[in-house]
């Protein structure tokens, strides 16, 4: 079977259909948390090769995130973080950043946090028919959060009730971002495709922790933090393949991808898309090499269409 030309491969999937659309112009991702607004990296290489970008989690107000020390520790094959969502607030991003995302041709997604569960619906009203924003992420996964986050994802009720709180509040995409700190994962999944997620995300970072022998302290200032890296791959890699059989809705598979084979490894599992994260911290560059690789690996296997990937090892 002669390999299709780089022109002739088909990199196009989509990850909501009908009022609430999102076609990605190929399946990587920059994750929310790494990629930051997605302005710096714009400097380092082209970013509007990419399919999409995930911005750093917004709350209503701005948030000064973990107090003071240690927030990152470098661990074999990856890292602990608990920056606990610094960011900027929902008005300095509508007002400075949005207006820079319209001018882009990458959708960017933004992810959302808030302390309770109408607060997710109070920033996805604040977000509806922004220029600019292409989609919703709903962060109820990130160990990082002192209200929120997490414990909203460990529920299926609650998680539910996110969920439908962002749907009312707006026509926009919604991805819900899965955590792996959880015992089934297929029925938080089940409830919040239920409750209107159009695409779910999996997953965000397990919660560990280190500690230093010679001080006797744990490492990070507050103790937990998230782990994400190459260390969790075979799990986001599992859970993937878990919530593959279900729901039908769209997976972005995130954790661990740090190369093209990684990537086609989650979507031969049945994700449709994936994320990029922690491999930015090394290589800027790493979401444009990960879709360099998933396109080489397309020509090498003769594969016309990456859609022909997803759920490919599941058959």
């Amino acid at each position: 079977m002669p390999s299709p030309s780089a022109d002739a491969l088909q990199l196009s999937v989509e990850l909501a259909s009908g009022k609430h659309s999102l076609v990605l112009a190929n399946p990587v991702m920059a994750a929310s948390g790494t990629f930051s607004y997605g302005v710096e990296y714009a400097k380092v290489f082209d970013i509007q090769r990419l399919g999409a970008i995930v911005s750093k989690t917004t709350t209503l107000r701005p948030h000064a995130g973990s107090p003071p020390g240690r927030r990152i520790d470098e661990t074999p094959a990856g890292m602990l973080n608990s920056i606990g969502l610094q960011n900027i607030g929902i008005d300095k991003l509508l007002r400075d950043l949005a207006p820079a995302w319209s001018r882009w041709r990458v959708p960017v997604v933004v992810s959302i946090l808030g302390a309770a569960v109408d607060e997710y619906g109070a920033c996805a009203a604040r977000l509806e028919g922004v220029a600019g924003i292409a989609g919703l992420e709903l962060n109820i996964s990130s160990p990082n959060a002192r209200r929120g986050g997490m414990e909203f994802g460990q529920d299926a009720a609650t998680a539910a009730a996110v969920t439908a709180s962002v749907v009312r509040a707006c026509t926009l995409p919604v991805i819900v971002k899965l955590t792996p700190n959880v015992g089934d994962i297929a029925a938080i999944a089940r409830a919040v495709v239920d409750a209107g997620a159009d695409a779910l995300c999996v997953v965000n970072t397990l919660q560990a922790m280190s500690i230093d022998a010679r001080a006797r302290r744990p490492n990070i200032t507050r103790t937990f933090a998230g782990l994400s890296g190459p260390a969790i791959k075979p799990v986001a890699l599992r859970m993937v393949w878990q919530v593959a059989s279900a729901v039908s809705v769209p997976i972005i598979g995130c954790g661990g991808i740090v190369d093209g084979i990684d990537a086609v490894e989650f979507l031969l599992a049945g994700a449709t898309a994936v994320q990029v994260g922690t491999a930015t911290f090394r290589n800027p560059r790493a979401p444009l090499d990960v879709l360099e690789g998933i396109e080489a690996y397309m020509r090498a296997e003769g594969v016309a269409d990456v859609r022909e990937l997803v759920g490919a090892a599941r058959a």
